[in-house]
């Protein structure tokens, strides 16, 4: 897997933005041909960097306006039963997102539902009946107040070019 440099990490932040952007815009915007962008992409999404591509849909819009981040704990530890817990987490719709978490809880689920009525059923109905949950406590979001899925990898050390040195007796002959 190769190390990200300064254009792969423009490339994914390009991406991020607006995943449908046109090649030639990007090749514009980064001044390299297409070509090499191109193959760039194929690169990254083989290694894994880019998972895939999405379109970020409002949850109200689509008449699912609650957000509830569930906190849960697992009575038993070991690998079998926190495999069963995973497994049976991944085939329960309403969660979007499962975490798992240091602490006082295991893991925490992000869940999005129409309503309060719907929460009730899905605690009674879905939750309650995943294997090995001990314990539960839920938060509900009253507002959002920041939600992104693009980084802009600021925070990354990229690696340096390192300077090549004339040797002194190089210059000497030159002049």
């Amino acid at each position: 897997m190769a190390k990200l440099d300064k254009t792969d990490i423009d490339i994914i932040s390009a991406l991020q933005n607006d995943a449908k952007i046109n090649m030639k815009e990007l090749s514009e915007t980064l001044h390299i041909s297409k070509t090499p962008i191109y193959e760039r992409i194929k690169r990254l999404e083989h290694e894994g960097y880019i998972k895939g591509y999405v379109a970020l849909v409002d949850n109200k819009m689509v008449g699912l306006p609650l957000i509830v981040f569930c906190n849960v704990s697992l009575a038993v530890h070991d690998d079998d039963h926190i495999q069963r817990f995973q497994e049976e987490i991944r085939g329960i719709s309403e969660i979007m997102e499962c975490y798992s978490t240091g602490g006082i809880y295991d893991f925490l689920l992000k869940v999005v539902l129409r309503d309060l009525d719907d929460y009730n059923r899905f605690v009674f109905e879905k939750l309650t009946k995943v294997h090995g949950i001990v314990k539960m406590q839920s938060s509900f979001v009253l507002g959002e107040i920041k939600h992104i899925t693009a980084d802009s990898y600021k925070h990354l050390t990229l690696p340096t070019k390192r300077k090549v040195k004339t040797c002194v007796r190089h210059r000497q002959r030159k002049q």
